[in-house]
């Protein structure tokens, strides 16, 4: 049967398969970035923010395992090939988790509440598209490109596991496994995390959601018949790309991204029928539509400076240990921490009503 795909239709299928599992996982495991920090902040549970550790230390584990049986080549990552810009990561991580904050979501949670019914986070997901091709290739690239050019920093290594490689001439791949093994130890040390076998099941499928990206645009790119990138999950130039393969097949054709995003859409879809959550729900209030859109363009800024969302930078390109994940990991989670608090203690848009 996959005999007849095309390589686009098969990187397209790969990516369904993995968003459907992402997308049950936020409807049935309740996996969010921005819950997981606002109920660590602002509840006392670091349960979530667990949840999202594991899945970065399972789907690391994963990926070297890929990289140490040769069924996966980082370097053809754009984790790798782009330059390092760890400026960029911080004010792009920054502008992301403060819109985030704002939004009530991300990429990849709009698009899991779009799939229950949830119109207002439609409007964030084509805001949010639009906005991260207006700097990808649209009037801002210009300046995405001189900022890129002003900021890189000249290292041949683009991971952890490489300047470990270097220091100690221990092998990469053997860095990256424990690395991603005390990772996945710290996240799993905590009794009432594991008193919640839904939330470490979940967040496990997270992880293995992202491996099967990585094991399956590699054997596509290597395989195939036409050049193809080597990536995973990510929720916001995919977003872009799939608004363009929705208008006209014929300028943006099937991708990897394409199909993740199409795969969470139905994975949260079926989620919210099992929970019995579905339901249309429409915003009422035009200060709250105003925040969300201001929160999405944000995103789309600050995720394309920054070479990843939540998902892209928090656990596809933490899963290779690349310099700049844990930086625009960490970003994220002050400009979020920032959102919240301005929102929680009053914080007002009345410029933006008149």
């Amino acid at each position: 049967m996959l005999d007849g795909l095309s390589d686009a239709g098969l990187l397209a299928l790969i990516g369904l398969v993995g968003g459907v599992i992402l997308g049950l996982a936020a409807r049935l495991g309740r996996f969010c970035t921005l819950g997981a920090i606002e109920d660590f902040l602002y509840q006392g549970s670091d349960i979530r923010l667990r949840m999202w550790g594991l899945a970065i230390g399972v789907a690391g584990l994963g990926t070297f395992g890929l990289v140490a049986l040769g069924a996966l080549d980082p370097t053809q990552s754009i984790y790798h090939l782009a330059p390092w810009t760890p400026a960029l990561g911080i004010i792009g991580g920054l502008m992301f988790g403060y819109g985030m904050s704002l939004a009530g979501n991300c990429g990849f949670g709009a698009l899991a509440r779009f799939g229950g019914g949830d119109l207002r986070s439609f409007v964030i997901v084509l805001v949010m598209g639009i906005s991260a091709y207006v700097m990808l290739s649209g009037p801002l690239a210009h300046l995405r490109l001189l900022a890129l050019s002003t900021t890189e920093v000249p290292i041949e290594a683009r991971s952890y596991p490489q300047l470990l490689n270097r220091v100690t001439g221990v092998s990469g791949v053997l860095w990256g496994i424990m690395v991603s093994a005390m990772i996945t130890g710290t996240a799993l040390w905590s009794r009432d995390f594991l008193r919640t076998p839904r939330a470490v099941i979940w967040a496990i499928l997270v992880g293995v959601a992202v491996i099967t990206g990585w094991a399956g645009t590699q054997w596509v790119a290597d395989t195939g018949f036409s050049a193809s990138p080597v990536n995973s999950h990510t929720f916001t130039s995919p977003l872009g790309e799939t608004l363009l393969f929705l208008m006209t097949s014929s300028g943006g054709g099937l991708t990897f991204g394409v199909g993740s995003v199409f795969g969470v859409l139905a994975g949260a879809f079926i989620g919210s029928l099992i929970k019995g959550h579905f339901r249309w729900e429409a915003c009422e209030d035009p200060r709250e539509l105003k925040r969300q859109v201001l929160g999405a363009v944000f995103m789309g800024f600050g995720a394309i400076l920054a070479m990843g969302c939540t998902i892209g930078q928090g656990i596809s390109a933490f899963s290779l240990l690349t310099l700049n994940a844990p930086i625009v990991f960490v970003s994220i989670f002050a400009g979020a921490a920032l959102g919240l608090r301005q929102l929680i203690t009053g914080f007002s848009f009345g410029r933006l009503q008149s």
